[in-house]
């Protein structure tokens, strides 16, 4: 087992806390191995009725992946980090297939696979200090753990602006959009776990008598101007509504997207469309596998990182250099099927 991460039993709750502050409780392999182990116990276990998903202390819920690792692992041969992608989905698919309640804590910050361990849930839980963010464009990932089956599904074209802008949403704003379930207070969050423990066949009563008031949610005031600027599932065509407008809003999103990479960019909006007529959350995670294989050793994502998180001067090149020269042909590359034995499989 693993320092960074808590797993114990409270009475009939499965506990399971992730303990990496210094890092925003950034997932690694030992922890999703660790929370694969206890949940594969409890499932069985007729002593654990539900499962309390958070964070030990800190300004975050989870910031995302091992990201350094991932791109060490990419200038190599990537296997490393493949296996990170391999086992982590595992975790993902698991938790979205879990047969007893989840209830994830979305406390701080959550972004990236913070998403994939929390969206899964039964009931997720959004504060005022929450937010919530996929923002692999900016990087040169994609926004996996589940991001092409989540996304897709939200209302409108919320989904494909999220994943293309890396926008970030408050807790209000997830409560609205229906990424959480609740809203509640900071302060209250200590009760309510307590309460859960001590009567985990009520937690849908708990919460709810335990919700705040939820706060205007801004986004609600974009979200005619997403619905019509983003409505492509072309990116040059997004780029170019946006260029074709001349309110601040739109020269705004633009100027973010330049700034995004154009492989990722494309790559999102095919993973949300297929995604969205995926007929099983197996089938979108062997989706983004075969995605992560081949972006883990490409030249966007190395980038990417090098610029945003290693050199910090945000300034990535990226290559190809513009949507344009993402041809359709490159972007067939990155979701073609794997060998047989290389695929993904779900537990």
């Amino acid at each position: 087992m693993t320092d960074d991460i808590i797993i114990q039993k409270s009475g009939r709750i499965g506990h399971i806390s992730l303990n990496r502050p210094k890092v925003i409780h950034s997932l690694n392999l030992d922890m999703c191995l660790a929370m694969t182990e206890a949940l594969l116990a409890w499932r069985d276990d007729d002593e654990v009725e539900a499962i309390i998903l958070d964070h030990s202390e800190g300004r975050g819920f989870c910031a995302g992946g091992d990201i350094a690792m991932l791109r060490d692992s990419g200038l190599t041969d990537g296997k490393q980090g493949r296996e990170f992608f391999y086992k982590e989905y595992q975790l993902n698919h698991l938790m979205f297939e879990y047969p007893k309640p989840i209830i994830a804590f979305m406390d701080g910050i959550t972004m990236g696979g913070g998403v994939g361990i929390s969206q899964p849930a039964k009931y997720r839980v959004a504060t005022e200090n929450t937010r919530f963010a996929m923002p692999e464009t900016g990087i040169g990932l994609f926004p996996d753990v589940g991001g092409g089956w989540y996304l897709s599904r939200l209302n409108g074209r919320l989904g494909q602006f999220l994943a293309l802008t890396g926008a970030r949403l408050n807790g209000a704003e997830c409560k609205e959009v229906g990424i959480a379930t609740h809203y509640l207070s900071a302060e209250a969050l200590v009760e309510a776990k307590q309460r859960i423990m001590e009567k985990p066949d009520r937690i849908e009563g708990i919460l709810g008598q335990l919700s705040d008031n939820v706060p205007e949610a801004r986004i609600t005031n974009n979200l005619d101007k997403i619905d019509k600027f983003f409505a492509s599932d072309r990116y040059e065509d997004i780029l170019a509504a946006l260029e074709a407008d001349d309110s601040d809003w739109a020269a705004k999103e633009r100027d973010t997207l330049g700034t995004k990479s154009p492989q990722t960019c494309k790559v999102a909006l095919r993973q949300l469309k297929e995604g969205a007529a995926m007929e099983s959350f197996a089938d979108e995670m062997r989706n983004e596998y075969r995605i992560g294989y081949h972006v883990l050793v490409m030249h966007d994502f190395l980038e990417g990182v090098r610029a945003l998180i290693v050199d910090k001067d945000n300034d990535p090149k990226w290559n190809p250099p513009t949507p344009e020269d993402v041809s359709a042909e490159w972007i067939d590359n990155i979701f073609a099927p794997l060998p047989a034995d290389e695929e993904w499989k779900p537990l």
